[in-house]
């Protein structure tokens, strides 16, 4: 669906703040408010132009920043939790769990064994490398895990709206 060039200009100025500062709270209503349209519009065109859902695209940021920091640091997994915006330790540990497959501990003891000679790889190729494929969402993943049983929702950082 081809999007209004202006409407696309203000989702980029939500997306853009959310990068810069996805460690903070985002519910649709501040985001909608940044692009200078309904809650309702807003969630329904962000997802059109970008793909996903704006909660599920700070999820992927989050992630992101947190296996950057767990990677290229020795912070503390719970410093690390709670700098990129999780309110809770163990909702991040589920949740970093459900996206990567593996817990923050495991991570980071799997990425400091590697060799690291990633010296003549663009940057902006090694972050889309190590970005989390959340193509659906985390509750979904878990239910095609179990065999389509009824599996119990986890705690995502912010309940239905982006955080």
């Amino acid at each position: 669906m081809s999007q209004d060039p202006e409407l696309l200009r203000r989702l980029l100025r939500a997306k853009d703040r959310m990068d810069a500062a996805s460690h903070e709270r985002w519910p649709v209503r501040r985001l909608a408010r940044v692009s200078g349209v309904s809650e309702a519009h807003f969630a329904r065109t962000f997802k059109e132009a970008f793909g996903v859902p704006p909660h599920r695209y700070l999820l992927t940021r989050r992630i992101e920043r947190a296996t950057a920091l767990l990677r290229d640091t020795d912070l503390p997994v719970t410093e690390i939790a709670f700098a990129t915006g999780w309110r809770s330790l163990g909702t991040f540990g589920r949740t970093f769990r459900a996206v990567t497959g593996e817990n923050p501990s495991a991570l980071r003891a799997r990425a400091q064994a590697e060799p690291f000679d990633l010296g003549s790889v663009p940057a902006c190729v090694l972050r889309a490398a190590h970005r989390p494929d959340l193509t659906i969402a985390v509750s979904e993943k878990q239910r095609r895990e179990a065999g389509g049983k009824k599996v119990s929702e986890p705690e995502v950082p912010e309940e239905k709206e982006a955080p």
